[in-house]
């Protein structure tokens, strides 16, 4: 069955158009969901609208009314929604181009597929489409989307278009309220230096099949187990641990290390003196700075 298309309209560039189709590009169908029933029946529960002086009331006697006022409401019925015909009802008009570098990521919305609407649509979607693939811009355009017109940026990808729906400015909340407080000191180069040693040794390239979501993988094996008629096994949560002093810390780990001195030395004893040296250093450096020790030790942690 063919995927179906969201919108359906015209891809516009100045005189240059061509129809297009719009499709959802992610879909939630494969999350987990449950639903509510009754705890004795187990029947599931109908969400029924409920007029506070009739009761229940049919679907069907629903209307739209925008409260402009407390408790008091203009009705607003399809006619009047069709009646606002603008144009991007049905043309996406690129109004502009931009570095995708220039489109912050906090302004992403929805993401969707663009590709032509039949045969004779492909051949002037290419062109625009490898034009702004050599040219390495994101298009500008607007389109209605659920009666409410969205501003959207367009780019290329595969032999298609991405579109990605963007948020309005009003919907975005400042920074300041919540980084205003965080002083803008400089970090100590030497931790910074190791901090960026971390991040070094964890790069790597990115794959979304790395990070399944595992709470949902814990939840099927629980529903397949209640299937089955299992009682499910209770994982333990993970121990946050005390907050210890991190000299401590530091002390308890290289005691744990610690081996009785062998009677004759031997390679294993030199190649142990590195990994000494190194004890001591951090030992010194949790003297002079626990922050810096940390890293250290995280450094170290991440060669091994």
């Amino acid at each position: 069955m063919a995927p179906r298309a969201s919108w359906k309209g015209y891809l516009k560039l100045s005189l240059v158009s061509c129809p297009v189709r719009l499709y959802p590009a992610t879909s939630a169908s494969e999350r987990i969901s449950f639903n509510q029933l009754h705890k004795d029946t187990h029947n599931r529960i109908n969400m029924k609208p409920v007029d506070p002086e009739l009761g229940l009331v049919e679907r069907s006697d629903l209307v739209k009314g925008y409260e402009y006022e407390d408790k008091q409401y203009i009705i607003i019925d399809d006619a009047d929604l069709e009646a606002v015909r603008i144009e991007s009802n049905h043309t996406m008009n690129i109004e502009a181009f931009v570095d995708e570098q220039s489109v912050d990521v906090i302004y992403q919305d929805a993401p969707y597929y663009l590709a032509p609407d039949g045969a004779m649509a492909e051949e002037t979607f290419a062109v625009l489409r490898e034009a702004m693939r050599k040219s390495g811009k994101l298009a500008i355009a607007r389109l209605v989307l659920s009666s409410r017109e969205r501003v959207v940026t367009i780019g290329a990808r595969e032999n298609g278009m991405f579109v990605c729906t963007l948020r309005n400015p009003n919907e975005v909340r400042g920074t300041a309220e919540y980084f205003g407080n965080i002083p803008a000191g400089k970090p100590d180069p030497e931790m910074l230096q190791l901090a960026e040693a971390l991040i070094k040794q964890k790069e790597t390239t990115f794959d979304p099949k790395n990070y399944e979501d595992r709470y949902e993988i814990a939840l099927m094996a629980m529903i397949r187990e209640k299937l089955k008629g299992h009682k499910p096994i209770i994982a333990a949560a993970p121990e946050r641990g005390n907050v210890i002093n991190l000299m401590d810390a530091l002390k308890a780990s290289l005691s744990q290390s610690a081996k009785p001195p062998a009677k004759s030395k031997s390679k294993a004893d030199e190649a142990a003196k590195p990994a000494a040296k190194s004890a001591k250093a951090a030992a010194g450096a949790a003297k002079e700075n626990p922050l810096k020790a940390n890293l250290l030790k995280a450094v170290g942690k991440s060669k091994a």
